[in-house]
Parts: C-alpha cells; structure tokens; sequence
C-alpha cells in the first residue's frame, strides 16, 4: 500500500461536547491544537525536516505515506511499526520493502531538539505524512494529534492485518473495513500509488500471467526489467504510475481504466466490479480525488490511537525508552 501544486486544505471541525460532564478537554482526546502550549514550533519543523528529506529524494514522500498507513494498520496509529527487535512489525514480512526509518528518526531528533519528550512518534508519522503529500503537489489537510506511542509490536498481526499487493476486491474490501474505514477511503487510500515504486516481486505473477485485464505492451515493458524466474531481478524498481511518478495527480485512475495497474490489488479497484465507478469519478475529477484522499487520510490518523495516559512518548522512535 509506496505516491506543482497545493489543492485545497479540508478542515476537520474539533468536536466539543457541551453538554454537563460529557465535556472532553483535548489532552484526553485528538484534536488540531494538541501542541499549541506544549510545542508551538512542532509542526514547522517537522515541516522542514519532511521538505529537505523530499527534495534530496522525491521518492522520500511515498515512503513516508506508506510508513504511516503501514502502523495505524496493526495496533492502531501508535507508532509500532517503528519499533526494532525481533517479532517486531519491522521484522515483519508484511513489512519487507518498507523504507523511510531513518528519514523519521532525523525528523523525530529534529522535534526533540525544540521540545524534549513532547511529541510522539505516531503524530510525527500522521503530519510528515500529510507534509510529504504537500511536497509533491498534492492535498493538505488539518491533522488531529494528541497520539501516544505503543511499548511493543506485533510481527504476526502486521501479516493478517495488512493489505497485500495480490489481494483481490473482496479481500481489500474487508481488511479496510476491518479498520472502520469505507469502500471509498480504500479507493482513495489506494491513490497514494499515484507516487512510489514497487519491486518486481510484488508485481511478477500479474505481469507472466495470462491475464485479460493487463495491457500486453505495458505487461511487455515491464518484464524487461521483471525476469520471470525469482529469485532474479526481485528487488527491481518500476513506478507504480509510470506517466508522472514524482507528482501527486490522478493519473493512477487514468492508468487503471487502461488496465495499466501494477499491482494485483491496483488493477482490482477497476475490473467491472463496484469499485469502477468510484475510480471513474476520480478520472473525471481530480479535485473530488484530492478532497476523499484527505478526508481518507484523517479517517486513517484515527484508527485506534493511544490517547491520555495510554502509552507513551518516546525518545527515540526505534526503541521503547
């Protein structure tokens, strides 16, 4: 699940229960300002950090999205995907080909140096997340922070809980709503493809079967640099939208109504079945694709965060203090 110009900002309205004692102040729950008194200057600089990782290498953005969609979707957006040691999510092998680590621990050190032992590693995933999308020219949204970090991680969970490159329709369907999010925040998510690369072991079997809905020139170019007989080229890099694979746009739907996706669980969201006509409307308009994509993202930030007392902030983003 690795994704000029700024288009629109959604707004996500802070909910405040004024009725009696079911008033929640916002250290107990996620909201926008969390870090307003605490560490007013936390979003520039991971702002900065996440510009200067991007443009010393544009992939940079993809991977970043898709370390924060890889960790809220096993134990919740709590950072665990961060955390090193054997039966980790990093050791995973739901998790092999997952880059960025480093680019979090320079943008986790970065936050420390203003506020120590203030912001937590999962919101530092959910605004360089949001940032990267910014980079590279597409939407930004108003991120609700106020998460706590996990003290350990689950490498069997990331297999079960994680969407694969060859699921089929029914599979992705399940697995997001497993998380509480909807048939169209999958197919927005699944936008963030419209950046990023994958390697030829996730995108073999599509290419050499005998497939009706591949274009035959697109599967063709591709086997040039995807041998058929692995463990061969299985680290080889093709983009997952070859038009413009450094910019965020809708060229991705473009591709898949061409049968020109790369992966299995791309190429799924259109194939005569009910997901086409959501990708057919992010086609037509790609300013509907950039406000779902963020909306989506926000419904994503808020898979079962750790909130008040619940966990942690860590020091270093790798190791549970």
């Amino acid at each position: 699940m690795g994704y000029d110009k700024s288009i629109g900002t959604i707004l996500v309205p802070i909910v405040v229960l004024l009725v009696s004692v079911n008033y929640m102040p916002c250290k107990a729950q996620l909201c926008t300002t969390f870090y307003d008194d605490t560490c007013p200057s936390a979003l520039a600089t991971i702002r900065d950090s996440v510009s200067s990782a991007v443009s010393s290498n544009r992939r940079m953005a993809a991977l970043l999205i898709r370390l924060h969609f890889h960790d809220c979707f096993v134990q919740g957006c709590d950072a665990s995907i961060l955390l090193e040691g054997t039966g980790s999510e990093k050791a995973s092998p739901a998790n092999d080909g997952v880059l960025g680590y480093e680019t979090v621990d320079d943008i986790k050190a970065a936050v420390e140096s203003v506020c120590p032992g203030v912001v937590s590693c999962a919101d530092i995933l959910a605004v360089a997340a949001r940032d990267a999308s910014v980079e590279v020219g597409g939407p930004s949204w108003e991120v609700k922070l106020g998460r706590r970090d996990s003290t350990g991680s689950n490498a069997s969970q990331a297999v079960t809980d994680l969407p694969r490159g060859n699921n089929n329709l029914t599979e992705l369907i399940a697995s997001f709503d497993r998380k509480g999010l909807s048939v169209r925040d999958m197919v927005a998510l699944s936008g963030s493809h419209t950046i990023g690369k994958a390697r030829c072991v996730r995108f073999r079997d599509r290419i050499y079967a005998n497939n009706s809905n591949i274009d035959a020139t697109f599967a063709a170019n591709l086997r040039r640099n995807c041998p058929q007989t692995a463990p061969n080229g299985d680290g080889n890099l093709e983009p997952l939208d070859l038009q413009t694979p450094n910019k965020f746009d809708n060229n991705y739907f473009r591709n898949l109504v061409a049968s020109k996706g790369l992966l299995t669980s791309d190429q799924v969201l259109f194939n005569g079945d009910s997901t086409d006509s959501i990708v057919t409307e992010y086609v037509d308009n790609p300013s509907l694709f950039d406000c779902d994509f963020a909306k989506a993202m926000v419904n994503m930030g808020d898979i079962e965060p750790l909130t008040g007392t619940s966990g942690i902030i860590r020091t270093l983003c790798s190791t549970a203090n």
